[in-house]
C-alpha cells in the first residue's frame, strides 16, 4: 500500500501543469515521498495491526463479559462513551496543529534541498551559517507549535485510563451489589466480568501509541492526497493526420505574465511568425521574452484569457508564496524575520491571451503528449539526470516509436545522436565511455559537455521541430563551430527556433526577430538587419565585435613588459619536486546497538534533565499502577469469600481503592505523555539541525560520493529525524511503563509466591530472546528500506527538479515505470524479510498464553494442596499476566526501535571524526592591491574518474590582473576555479595565494576575500534583498543598491513592484537566465574580493547588459586592488583582459593579451576566427 501511494503521488504530481510544480520545491516531494509516506506505513504496518489487535481482544472480552453477565456488562461499559468523546473533541484540534508542524518541516525540508543543491555556492560564499540559521528558524516554528500540542497528548489517554480504572471500580461495587440481592448466582460469573474488564484496561492502554501514530498518519496523508485528488488538466486533443507540425507556427496578439509576478508584463501584444522548414532566431536583451516564447510553444502555460491567482493553496497541498515570514516589512537576514500572521497578499489577474496557431489550428486543441513529442528542445541550463551518458540520450526516445527498439538499435542511434552533436569526441576518452555515471545534475562533467549530450538528446529521435535555447552558450568555440555545423545540417528541412545571445551562432538563421520590452522591433536576415546602422540588432553585433587585426607596430620588447607571466618563462617542471595531496577521509563508522545509539541521544541531551525527572515521575506512576492493580484485584476476590456486612464493607473500601488508583494513573499519564511529547519534539529538533549543519560542513567530494545526492540528504535527513521522533515520544514511554510494570509485577508475586512466580517467569527468556530475534531482523530490513526509499527519494526528487526537461521530452511514463520497479523490488524483498519477522511476532505472543496457562495449572495445583489460598494466588497470578504482557509490548515496537537505532547511527556517522582542520594555520597575506595567484605543477584528477583533469598545470596571475583562462570543453578550466576556492586540492603541485600555500591558510578567512560566479546562476526561495545578501554577514541598502547597479540590475528590480522585497520562488524560475546571472553577479561584487572569479559569468547575458557588466568587471579590476580570473568561451568578453592562457589538455597551450595571441596566429587565433561575426 505504501508503495502504491508513493507511486500514486509521484503520478500525480507529474500529471500537474508546470505553472503549480514551479511552485513545489523538490525537497518537499522528497519529504513526502518518503518521511509523510514512512509515517503512513508505519501507521498501516504496525500501528493499525496493533490497534486492531486492541481492539478486538477488548471486543473479544466485552462478549465473554456479555455472556456471563449483560446487565454488569453494561456497567462495565459506562467509560466507554465517556472516552469516545475525550478522542472525538481531542483528535480534530490535535490533526489541526500537527499540520501546521509538517508544513513548515516541509520548509524545512525545501530550504534543506536548496542548501545541498547548490553547496559550491554556499560554500564559495560562506553563507552555512545564514542559511544553516534560517533552517534552524524554521525548526523552531514547527517545534514551538508542536509544544502547543503537548498538553492535548498529556490529557490524550490520561481521561481514558481514568475511566477505566473507575468503571472498574464501579463494576465491583455493582457486582457486590448484585450478588447480595441473588440477581447473580455465584462468584464465577463476576469474576469472569472482572477479569475481563481489566484485561480490557490493558488493553485500552496499548492504544496510546497507535493512536497517536495514525493521528500523524492522517495529517500525512492530507497533503499527499490533496495532489493525488487534485484535478488534472485535461492534455487530450487534435493529433497527425488533423494537425501536422510542418506548418507554420504563428503568435497572434500575445499577451502573458506569469502568475508568480503578474504585474510584469513579459509579452505585450507579441505577433510572431515561425515558418515552416525554417530556420528563425530570436535575439534581445535579457528579459524581453525569449524564453517565454519557448515555454508557451511547449505549452508550459496555456493561453487563457486574464486569470485570477489563487493564494490559498495550490493543487499540491503546499501554503501559498508569499508565506507568514515573507510579509510586506520584511527584514534582509532570514535570521531576523518578523513573527507575522499569515495574510495572504491580493494579487491581480495574471494576462495569458491572444493566441498560438499551428497550420492554422489553435495550439490549446492539439493534444499535449503528441504536440510535444514533436518538439526537440536544448534548454539554456540543460538537465542531465544521475545516470550514464547512454541512457540520458536514450531518455530522448521516450514516448516514440523508436521507444521499444531493441538495445542494438538503440545503440546505433545514440552514437549516432552523439556524433552528430560532436559528442562522441569526449565521451570515447571516458574510461567507461558511454556507461559513465554523469552525477547528479551531470556535475562530473563540464558546462560544454553537458550541453552536448543535451543537444544530442533532443536530436536523437528526430523532431520536425527543433527549439534551441542558448544551445551553445557553454560550449568552447572550437566544438561550437563543429556544434553549429551539426545543428544546421539537423535544421535542415525543419522548422527551427534558436534563441541566443552568441550573435555568431545565427548568422546564417533564415529570419532574425529582435524582441525588447516583449515587442517584436526589427525582423530580417543577418545582412539585411546589419545595413540599419541605427537598428537595435546593429548595436547588439558592434557590442560582440572582436579585434582580430594584428598590430605589427607592437614592438616584440614591449610586449615582454606585459605583467604576464606564464609556465614556459617562469618556472620549469623540474624545478620542483610536485607534492602529492590527499583528501583526509574520516574514519569509517562503526554501527552501534540501541543503548550505544539512541541512548547515547538521550545521555547527550541531559541538559534536559528536569522534563527527564519528570516524564520519569509518571512513568514510575504509571508503571506501579499494574503491581497495584494484581494486590488490589487479589483483594477483590478475597472479599467474595465473605458473607453479609463484611462482605458489602470490604466491597466498598476494594471499590474506593480503584477510585484512588484512578486517581492516581490519570495525574501519572498526564505527566508522563506531557513530557514524552515534549521530548519527541525538542530532541529531534536539535538533531535536525546539527545533521543539517554536519553535512554542510562537508568537504564537497563527500557531496560527489554516490548516495550523497541532494535529494538523498534530503530524504535522510528528514526521515532519520521523524523515526527518532516515532521513538522518543509516546513509543518509548509506554516502553518504559512496561519496564517499570514488569519489575514492579515481579517483585510484588516473589513476596506472595516465590514458586509460582519461577514457573510463571520461566517463560519470560522465550519471550526476550523471540523479541531479541525480532528487533534484529527489523534492523536489517530497515537497513535494507531505508536504503531503497532513499534511492527512491533521490530518483523522485531529480525527477521533480528537471520537472520542464521530463514533460518536453514526456518522460513521465518512463520516470513512473522506473520508480514502480524501485518499489517493486523493495515490496518483493520485504514480503522474504517480514514471513520470518511476522512468525517471530506471532510466536512472542503464543508465550505469552502458554505462560498464562502453564501459571493458571501450576497455581491450580498450589491452591489444591492448599499450600496457596486465593488472595495470594491472584495476586500472583495477575501479576505475571500483566508483567509478560508488558515484556511482549516492548518488541510490538521492535520497528521502531530498529528504525530509531538505524536513525541514530545515521546522524552520529555524518559527525565529523578527523582532526586535520584543527591544525594551526598560516594568517592570511597582505592582500591591499589584489592578489597574485600561482599554479605551480599542478595536477588533479575527481576521486569519481581517474582521468587526469590538469596535467603539470603552471601559470602564474600578477596582483590586480585581468586573465582569462579560455579553451576547449573540459580541459579544465572550470577545475581551476574549484581549486581555487578549496573545493578540493590539487594531487599533486601547490595552489599559490601571495606566495603561500592555500592549504595553510584558514579555509573560511581565504574564502572571505573570493567571490565566485558560477556557470550555472544559483537563487533560493526568498527576496530579492535576501539572495543578494546572503554573500556578506550584512549590508546597508545602498551597498546593495551599488553591486546591483555595477551588476546592470538595478533598473529590472526597481521595475518590479515589490523592488527588492520581491519574492523568487524556486531556483527563481520567474526570472530569466540572464537575470539570475547578473544577481548572482551582484551577489559576487556584494563582497568586495580582493580575487573575483567568474566562470562564464556572463554567458547568459544579452550583448547590451554584458557590454556594461563586462565595463564593470573591468573597471573593478582596472582599481587595481582586485584580481579577476575569468573563464568564458565568449571571447570578445575576455579580449582586454592582461593576461590570457590557453588551456588544452589540462595545461597552458598559450598565453599574453589578445593582440599578441591574435599575432601569433595559433590556437588562439583559431578560436577568434571562429567566433568573429565579420566572417
Amino acid at each position: 500500500m505504501s508503495a502504491a501511494l508513493r507511486l500514486a503521488y509521484l503520478r500525480a504530481t507529474f500529471a500537474q501543469p508546470v505553472s503549480t510544480i514551479d511552485t513545489v520545491s523538490p525537497g518537499k516531494v522528497s519529504t513526502r515521498i518518503t518521511t509523510s509516506s514512512n509515517t503512513i506505513q508505519l501507521a498501516i504496518s504496525q500501528q493499525f495491526a496493533l490497534l486492531f489487535q486492541a481492539l478486538s481482544f477488548t471486543v473479544g472480552l466485552y462478549i465473554v463479559s456479555f455472556a456471563k453477565s449483560w446487565l454488569l456488562t453494561f456497567v462495565a461499559s459506562a467509560g466507554l462513551p465517556f472516552i469516545l468523546i475525550i478522542y472525538s473533541l481531542l483528535m480534530p484540534v490535535y490533526l489541526k496543529m500537527h499540520k501546521v508542524t509538517e508544513d513548515y518541516h516541509e520548509d524545512a525540508s525545501a530550504h534543506a534541498y536548496e542548501i545541498f543543491s547548490s553547496i559550491r555556492i554556499v560554500a564559495a560564499f560562506g553563507a552555512e551559517e545564514k542559511l544553516e540559521k534560517h533552517h534552524a528558524h524554521l525548526l523552531d516554528k514547527a517545534a514551538a507549535n508542536e509544544k502547543k500540542a503537548a498538553p492535548i497528548v498529556g490529557v490524550w489517554l490520561a481521561p481514558n485510563m481514568f475511566a477505566m480504572y473507575g468503571t472498574f471500580g464501579l463494576t465491583f461495587w455493582f457486582g457486590i451489589r448484585m450478588y447480595t440481592r441473588g440477581q447473580i448466582a455465584d462468584v464465577g460469573s463476576i469474576t469472569v466480568v472482572l477479569f475481563s474488564v481489566m484485561m480490557a484496561v490493558i488493553s485500552i492502554g496499548r492504544l496510546a501509541s497507535p493512536m497517536v501514530a495514525i493521528a500523524k498518519a492522517a495529517t500525512a496523508a492530507t497533503a499527499i492526497f490533496a495532489t493525488i485528488d487534485a484535478e488534472k488538466p485535461d492534455t487530450s486533443g487534435l493529433r497527425d493526420p488533423e494537425v501536422s507540425s510542418d506548418r507554420e507556427i504563428r503568435f497572434e496578439n500575445v499577451a502573458f505574465s506569469y502568475p508568480s509576478r503578474p504585474n510584469v508584463q513579459i509579452l505585450d501584444g507579441l505577433d510572431l511568425n515561425f515558418e515552416a522548414g525554417k530556420v528563425t532566431a530570436i535575439v534581445g536583451p535579457s528579459g524581453s521574452g525569449k524564453s517565454t516564447i519557448v515555454a508557451l510553444l511547449q505549452r508550459w502555460y496555456d493561453l487563457l484569457g486574464t486569470t485570477a491567482i489563487a493564494t490559498t493553496t495550490d493543487k499540491t497541498g503546499d501554503k501559498a508564496i508569499p508565506k507568514a515570514e515573507s510579509e510586506k516589512k520584511k527584514e534582509k537576514k532570514w535570521d531576523e524575520r518578523k513573527e507575522a500572521e499569515e495574510e495572504e497578499p491580493e494579487l491581480d489577474p495574471h494576462t495569458c491571451t491572444g493566441s498560438i496557431k499551428v497550420g492554422g489550428i489553435d495550439l490549446r486543441k492539439v493534444d499535449l503528449k503528441w504536440w510535444r513529442a514533436q518538439i526537440g528542445l536544448v534548454q539554456q541550463e540543460p538537465f542531465l539526470f544521475n545516470d550514464t551518458i547512454f541512457n540520458n540520450v536514450a531518455f530522448g526516445l521516450c514516448g516514440t516509436p523508436m521507444d521499444d527498439a531493441t538495445e542494438k538499435e538503440k545503440i546505433g542511434l545514440v552514437e549516432e545522436a552523439c556524433r552528430e552533436a560532436y559528442a562522441e569526441e569526449f565521451i570515447t576518452r571516458l574510461p567507461q565511455g558511454y556507461q559513465t555515471m554523469v552525477g547528479e545534475s551531470g556535475i562530473k562533467l563540464s558546462g560544454g559537455q553537458r550541453q552536448r549530450i543535451a543537444i544530442a538528446r533532443s536530436i536523437i529521435k528526430k523532431p520536425p521541430i527543433l527549439i534551441l535555447d542558448e544551445a551553445t552558450s557553454a560550449i568552447d568555440v572550437r566544438t561550437e563551430k563543429i556544434v553549429q555545423e551539426a545543428l544546421d545540417r539537423v535544421s535542415k528541412n525543419r522548422t527551427t527556433i534558436v534563441i541566443a545571445h552568441r550573435l555568431s551562432t545565427i548568422k546564417r538563421a533564415d529570419k532574425i526577430i529582435v524582441l525588447r520590452n516583449g515587442k517584436l522591433v526589427e525582423e530580417g536576415t543577418h545582412d539585411a538587419l546589419l545595413a540599419k546602422e541605427d537598428g537595435v540588432y546593429y548595436g547588439l553585433v558592434h557590442a560582440q565585435q572582436l579585434t582580430l587585426e594584428a598590430e605589427e607596430e607592437v614592438q616584440e620588447d614591449e610586449t615582454q613588459l606585459k605583467r604576464v607571466k606564464t609556465s614556459a618563462t617562469e618556472h620549469s617542471t623540474a624545478g620542483h619536486n610536485a607534492e602529492e595531496h590527499t583528501f583526509t577521509e574520516d574514519p569509517k563508522y562503526k554501527q552501534h546497538g540501541l543503548f550505544n545509539s539512541v541512548g547515547r541521544l538521550f545521555v547527550e541531551q541531559r541538559r534536559h534533565w528536569l522534563i527527564y525527572t519528570i516524564a520519569g515521575v509518571g512513568i514510575l506512576g504509571a508503571g506501579a499502577v499494574y503491581p497495584l492493580n494484581a494486590w488490589i484485584f487479589a483483594n477483590v476476590i478475597q472479599v467474595f469469600t465473605y458473607v453479609g456486612d463484611r462482605l458489602v464493607k470490604e466491597g466498598n473500601f476494594w471499590s474506593g481503592m480503584f477510585g484512588v488508583i484512578a486517581g492516581g494513573v490519570a495525574i501519572s499519564y498526564i505527566i508522563l505523555n506531557t513530557c514524552a511529547h515534549l521530548i519527541s519534539v525538542i530532541i529531534p529538533r536539535y538533531y535536525r539541525q546539527e545533521y543539517l549543519v554536519n553535512i554542510v560542513r562537508k568537504r564537497i567530494p563527500f557531496f560527489d560520493a554516490e548516495g550523497n545526492s541532494a535529494g538523498s540528504l534530503t530524504s535522510r535527513l528528514s526521515v532519520d529525524t521523524t523515526q527518532l521522533q516515532q521513538l522518543m515520544g509516546t513509543e518509548m514511554a509506554m516502553a518504559l511503563v512496561g519496564v517499570v510494570n514488569l519489575i514492579g509485577c515481579i517483585i510484588i508475586s516473589f513476596i506472595y509466591g516465590w514458586k509460582l512466580s519461577l514457573v510463571g517467569l520461566c517463560c519470560l527468556p522465550p519471550i526476550l530472546f523471540a523479541g531479541h530475534l525480532r528487533i534484529s531482523l527489523e534492523m536489517k530490513f530497515e537497513k535494507m528500506n531505508a536504503d531503497v526509499f532513499e534511492d527512491s527519494a533521490q530518483f523522485a526528487t531529480e525527477a521533480v527538479g528537471a520537472f520542464r526537461t521530463v514533460v518536453s521530452l514526456k518522460m513521465e511514463d518512463m520516470i513512473a515505470g522506473r520508480f514502480q520497479n524501485l518499489m517493486r523490488t523493495h515490496v518483493q524483498k520485504a514480503y522474504g524479510s517480514a514471513k520470518y519477522g511476522t512468525l517471530i511476532f506471532a510466536a512472542s505472543d503464543s508465550i505469552e498464553l502458554a505462560c498464562m496457562a502453564l501459571t493458571f495449572w501450576y497455581g491450580g495445583t498450589l491452591l489444591a494442596s492448599r499450600e496457596y489460598d486465593v488472595a495470594k494466588f491472584f495476586v500472583v497470578y495477575v501479576a505475571i499476566i500483566q508483567g509478560t504482557m508488558q515484556a511482549g509490548m516492548w518488541f510490538s515496537i521492535a520497528p521502531n526501535l530498529a528504525s530509531a537505532t538505524s536513525a541514530a547511527n545515521r546522524i552520529m556517522s555524518i559527525r565529523p571524526r578527523s582532526s586535520t582542520d584543527s591544525a594551526p594555520h598560516d594568517p592570511l597575506p597582505d592582500s591591499e592591491n589584489g592578489v597574485g595567484i600561482e599554479f605551480r605543477n599542478v595536477s588533479f584528477s575527481y576521486k569519481s574518474r581517474d582521468v587526469r583533469v590538469l596535467s603539470n598545470l603552471n601559470l602564474t596571475i600578477l596582483p590586480g590582473q585581468f586573465a582569462a583562462l579560455v579553451g576547449a570543453s573540459g580541459c579544465g578550466k572550470s577545475t581551476t576555479i574549484s581549486l581555487l576556492e578549496r573545493f578540493y586540492d590539487p594531487t599533486f603541485g601547490t595552489v599559490l595565494y601571495n606566495d603561500r600555500d592555500i592549504t595553510t591558510l584558514d579555509i573560511a578567512e581565504y574564502r572571505r576575500s573570493l567571490a565566485l560566479v558560477s556557470q550555472e546562476p544559483t537563487l533560493y526561495e526568498g527576496t530579492i534583498c535576501e539572495n543578494i545578501a546572503l554573500s556578506v554577514d550584512s549590508a546597508t541598502d545602498e551597498e546593495i543598491q551599488t553591486a546591483c547597479i555595477d551588476a546592470q540590475i538595478h533598473d529590472f528590480i526597481t521595475s518590479l513592484p515589490d523592488g527588492y522585497n520581491t519574492r523568487l520562488g524556486p531556483k527563481g524560475l520567474s526570472l530569466s537566465g540572464g537575470q539570475k546571472q547578473r544577481l548572482s553577479l551582484a551577489r559576487a561584487l556584494l563582497r568586495k574580493p580582493k580575487l573575483l572569479l567568474l566562470d562564464e559569468a556572463t554567458s547568459s547575458l544579452d550583448s547590451e547588459s554584458e557590454k556594461l557588466v563586462q565595463e564593470a568587471i573591468e573597471r573593478a579590476a582596472g582599481e587595481g586592488k582586485r584580481t579577476v580570473i575569468a573563464v568564458a568561451h565568449r571571447l570578445a568578453t575576455v579580449q582586454n583582459a592582461d593576461v590570457i592562457f590557453v588551456l588544452g589538455s589540462g595545461r597552458v597551450l598559450e598565453s599574453g593579451d589578445h593582440r599578441e595571441l591574435v599575432r601569433r596566429r595559433g590556437v588562439y587565433w583559431q578560436m577568434c576566427q571562429a567566433q568573429a561575426l565579420d566572417r
